[in-house]
């Protein structure tokens, strides 16, 4: 079993910045795959972006690239989302998730589907104005 908490989430002006935090528990997730997702209000859970096992490779989703990135601290079990450049349409409830399950993806079409993940964070919102 693995427990995720995300963190860091808040309200921010549009343009500005936030750095949200998926702490693990549990079961070490260093050599696991990890990404983050987002819903907004009367929207489906889409993908923003994740990391791969190792950190060497990351996706992003179109609508973050250049503005979102993800990096993990192994010795802290915790992968972070730094967001920037933030848009009103940015505003959602964020979940980080962790893939624990065999075979390791290695592609961004793999890593992006909600289906590729075995354990999930109970979110954190983060709110965007203009």
């Amino acid at each position: 079993q693995v427990r995720l908490v995300e963190s860091g989430g808040g309200l921010v002006q549009a343009g500005g910045s936030l750095r949200l935090s998926c702490a693990a528990s549990g079961r070490t997730v260093s050599n696991y795959a990890m990404g983050w997702f987002r819903q907004a209000p009367g929207k489906e859970r889409e993908f923003v972006l994740a990391i791969n096992w190792s950190g060497t490779s990351t996706y992003y989703a179109d609508a973050v690239k250049g503005r979102f990135t993800i990096s993990r601290d192994n010795a802290k079990s915790t992968v972070y989302l730094q967001m920037n450049s933030l848009k009103p349409e940015d505003t959602a409830v964020y979940y980080c998730a962790v893939r624990t399950s065999s075979p390791r993806l290695t592609t961004a079409q793999a890593m992006s589907r909600m289906s590729a993940y075995d354990y999930w964070g109970q979110g954190t919102q983060v709110t965007v104005s203009s």
